[in-house]
């Protein structure tokens, strides 16, 4: 039986995407290949608990709550991730995967909506992207940037217009939490007139920012 590393699973308001401010059980999976610069949680690099995919299943059941997303750390470094996301998918979970977009999303099961973290320089990990994972979007799934400051912005304008991407998915623009990007980044948005969602981490607003499991 397949089993997963798992760093916590707990029950908070989904503070990203298009689905912020709803309820939602969050798998946080154990293991990432990347190291960006903005990371809030490295905490997930390493240890966590293995289980198997029932035991999985039955914490998340003991929430009663129908939305799951599947995170980390990078969970497609597990491969077990990917029968889990199959497994919540079946039992009629609506199930959202969070994804650096290193990792190649073709095997994710389609009934999942794929949240694809776009690398801008900033990270230091642009060069990590697996950019054929962009034309396995589909419009059921989001397409994230986070951005530092002028340069992430720039770099980030020119990905979504080469790959049409604001024709093909919901596209998030959000600044690194406590960074100088917050209101200039909102500001480059209007000027520019992009068609673009300004986003920010909504969790880090009603908890501490630092802390784990919410």
């Amino acid at each position: 039986m397949s089993a997963l590393q798992v760093t916590e699973i707990f029950h908070s308001i989904q503070g990203e995407s298009t689905h912020a401010g709803r309820p939602c059980v969050f798998v946080r999976l154990t293991g990432c290949p990347l190291r960006c610069t903005w990371c809030d949680t490295a905490y997930a690099f390493h240890g966590g608990t293995e289980m198997s995919l029932d035991a999985v299943l039955d914490c998340v059941k003991r929430y009663g709550c129908s939305l799951v997303e599947v995170t980390g750390g990078e969970p497609l470094a597990q491969s077990a991730s990917l029968a889990l996301i199959a497994r919540l998918c079946e039992e009629r979970f609506e199930v959202l995967l969070e994804t650096s977009g290193a990792l190649d999303i073709a095997p994710v099961d389609s009934r999942a909506a794929i949240i694809l973290d776009v690398k801008c320089p900033g990270s230091a990990m642009d060069d990590r992207m697996y950019w054929d994972n962009l034309r396995h979007i589909r419009s059921t799934d989001q397409i994230k940037f986070v951005i530092g400051n002028r340069r992430d912005y720039e770099w980030a304008v020119d990905v979504v217009k080469r790959h049409h991407l604001a024709e093909r998915c919901p596209v998030l623009f959000s600044p690194v939490f406590g960074g100088q990007a917050l209101r200039p980044l909102a500001e480059w948005i209007l000027r520019d007139r992009l068609p673009v969602r300004f986003h920010v981490q909504l969790h880090k607003f009603i908890w501490d920012p630092n802390a784990r499991g919410v």
